[in-house]
């Protein structure tokens, strides 16, 4: 269920955007299960699940909504996920670290989804 006194319709802090990053979750988690758990707070566009050695335990969620999303961090940030407690950030471009993938390939599909979500409003 979302918070209490959601934000909608008023102004919302810089940071805020519709891209959530999400991590220390278990590895063996589903997209599945994630639509299911984040799809309370409203409409998802996509949910990429980190699939390699560096990135297990890791998700981007994309909401169609930028309340949505504001909502969804409000609510998911510390809760438990089979037995592991979440963290929940806006994404940041400035924050992705380098390691596991070359920069240059997360930059490129950092932008692909960018422009998936972009084409499909």
């Amino acid at each position: 269920m979302p918070p209490q006194g959601s934000m909608r319709g008023k102004l919302l802090p810089p940071e805020v955007n519709r891209i959530l990053y999400v991590r220390n979750l278990p590895f063996k988690v589903t997209s599945e299960e994630l639509y299911k758990i984040f799809g309370k707070y409203g409409p998802i566009r996509q949910i990429r699940l980190g699939d390699t050695k560096t990135t297990q335990g890791t998700a981007f969620v994309v909401f169609d909504d930028i309340y949505d999303a504001f909502d969804a961090v409000r609510g998911m940030s510390g809760f438990n996920v089979g037995g592991r407690y979440v963290v929940v950030l806006y994404f940041q471009q400035a924050r992705v670290k380098k390691g596991g993938e070359d920069l240059d390939v997360k930059k490129r599909k950092i932008e692909e989804m960018k422009k998936e979500v972009e084409g499909a409003e």
